[in-house]
């Protein structure tokens, strides 16, 4: 989320947060610092004292007051708006632009490394896309967070066996194309959506799991099992 943004409005954001804290110290709210102090000093002597139940009453005491303290200052006030509002801008930017993840994979003949960095990272925002080059196949465990997400299995080159793919995602939709000649398995669970799995469609899911196979799964390859889980968003599968 913050990586499209540049250096200069990062910076912007955070000198009008300090002006806003300065000008609230001076002419708004002159005890801010003696509070800050005060629950400060609570959280020393409890900890100090933290074995005695005096002691983790004051640490707790000072820990709430000094939470609150802070979460009343218009500076941080200001940046919860902002990062709200940036939090907004990205998703309904993600919606526009879905995360588009392409696979690359060679097959087993190539050398693999154990400390070789997975296909797909875990990422709660931002987009990713796979290096275009050769990968032996690794088995695809990925947790997303918000925005719509396309994972594209066109230049994958499957194992001898079965290949997994196994995403969890909290809100947005999630694409999947599969080569013709790959037979595929989806398990598909999700809270609130709709799921569009080659033929098959399901208009209204409401904790609900969704099962599909394709006929010739259990004896041609290669084959792919794809698991995915989400909150609220809707399932695509393809033929690409």
């Amino acid at each position: 989320m913050f990586k499209h943004m540049s250096t200069s409005t990062i910076n912007t954001i955070l000198i009008i947060g300090v002006i806003l804290l300065f000008l609230e110290i001076t002419f708004f709210n002159g005890g801010l610092i003696f509070s800050v102090l005060f629950s400060g000093l609570f959280i020393y002597i409890g900890w100090k004292k933290y074995r005695k139940v005096w002691g983790k009453i004051i640490f707790w005491i000072g820990i709430i007051s000094l939470t609150l303290t802070i979460l009343n200052m218009i500076a941080v006030r200001f940046l919860i708006i902002v990062v709200i509002i940036l939090f907004v801008r990205h998703y309904f930017r993600t919606k526009k632009e879905p995360e588009r993840i392409h696979l690359d994979i060679q097959s087993d003949d190539v050398p693999f490394d154990e400390g070789t960095e997975p296909l797909v990272k875990q990422k709660l925002f931002g987009d990713q896309t796979t290096a275009r080059t050769s990968y032996k196949w690794q088995d695809i465990n990925v947790h997303g967070g918000f925005g719509d997400r396309i994972i594209d299995l066109s230049h994958a080159v499957f194992p001898e066996d079965e290949a997994v793919i196994s995403i969890r995602h909290l809100v947005g939709n999630v694409q999947i194309y599969v080569p013709y000649e790959v037979e595929v398995a989806v398990h598909h669970s999700a809270i609130l959506g709709r799921a569009a799995i080659f033929q098959y469609r399901k208009t209204k899911l409401f904790n609900q799991q969704v099962s599909y196979r394709t006929p010739e799964y259990v004896t041609n390859k290669p084959r792919v099992k794809i698991i995915t889980s989400i909150v609220s968003g809707d399932i695509e599968v393809k033929r690409i």
